[in-house]
């Protein structure tokens, strides 16, 4: 597996490679824990604070089979492993290349020593990020966000669920052979044509969810940080959300959702590129466009998905 790794992203939390398992390609994301030296300009997360992630990722992944709502729109986890080393030297190769391509912003991986513990994700990989996938036209687009919606709306049902870090790279998107996507949403199936693409969400690093009575969740009450950014509408959310629930990210605040759905509404109208701009698509364009000015009158995915008319665009 090693050797076949090739380094996708990164973020604060570590980094993220790309590799094959048994014949199928796959996600590792690595996040070193426990160490007292800090990485990336941020102290290591300890396992009780990873822990969270982990529950909300394996729950979401098994809402693939789940009963009454039913969904295959959120990472499937393989495996999920807590490893203690060095960094691998082929990963740190791919580490170095990726850099010389995109200039990486996280500090390199050779910093950990014998003693390291990380924790490691082995998803199935969902494919390329929504802001640099060639979609080639409106029709594409359009299924990709009723994918990621009815997503959410069953995730709501079963487990009260918030992302509450929905931006355009944890959305994934690839081609794909199916011409129907179908969902479980309390007890009701929902089908409707793919486009030929497949949405899948990821990264649940602050999401929220309700098990067995108890509340599963990241506090960012205190992160300030968060709350402070001002290159993109994105930051907006995040103090969205913050005033909508009061700075209490133990409640059920579905709204939130709607809120991360309205901004990629707007990303598919504003920046997403196409590669078919001609006449036969401009009316789904013109109803991607139509939907940024109704969709925050939503009190939650359900109800938007549950809106057949929503859906039905005009020709």
């Amino acid at each position: 597996m090693m050797s076949r790794c090739v380094k996708i992203g990164e973020g604060v939390y570590g980094e993220v490679f790309r590799s094959f398992s048994h014949g199928e390609a796959v996600a590792l994301k690595i996040i070193p824990i426990e160490g007292s030296q800090h990485v990336n300009d941020c102290p290591q997360k300890q396992f009780e604070e990873i822990l969270p992630e982990i529950v909300i990722a394996k729950e979401l992944s098994d809402l693939a089979s789940s009963g009454n709502n039913q969904t295959s729109n959120f990472c499937q986890v393989n495996r999920v492993s807590c490893v203690k080393g060095a960094f691998p030297s082929k990963l740190l190769e791919q580490w170095d290349v990726y850099n010389l391509k995109k200039d990486s912003e996280n500090d390199r991986p050779d910093i950990f020593g014998e003693d390291q513990l990380f924790v490691v994700f082995e998803f199935l990989d969902g494919g390329c990020p929504l802001e640099n996938y060639k979609f080639v036209n409106h029709t594409e687009a359009l299924s990709a966000l009723q994918q990621v919606v009815f997503a959410l709306a069953v995730a709501e049902s079963h487990l009260e669920f918030e992302h509450r870090d929905l931006h355009i790279g944890n959305v994934l998107v690839r081609p794909c052979q199916e011409d129907i996507v179908s969902f479980l949403l309390q007890g009701r199936e929902y089908q409707f044509p793919t486009a030929g693409v497949k949405a899948t969400i990821i990264d649940f690093t602050i999401s929220r969810l309700q098990k067995d009575g108890c509340a599963v969740f990241c506090d960012v009450s205190t992160d300030e940080g968060l709350f402070e950014g001002k290159s993109d509408f994105q930051f907006d959310v995040y103090r969205d959300m913050r005033k909508e629930n009061g700075n209490d990210w133990q409640k059920f605040c579905p709204h939130s959702n709607i809120l991360w759905v309205n901004y990629l509404c707007k990303k598919l109208t504003s920046v997403i590129k196409f590669q078919d701009t001609g006449r036969s698509h401009r009316h789904v364009q013109r109803h991607l466009r139509n939907m940024v000015d109704h969709v925050l009158d939503y009190s939650c995915c359900i109800q938007m998905a549950e809106d057949t008319e929503l859906w039905l665009v005009p020709q």
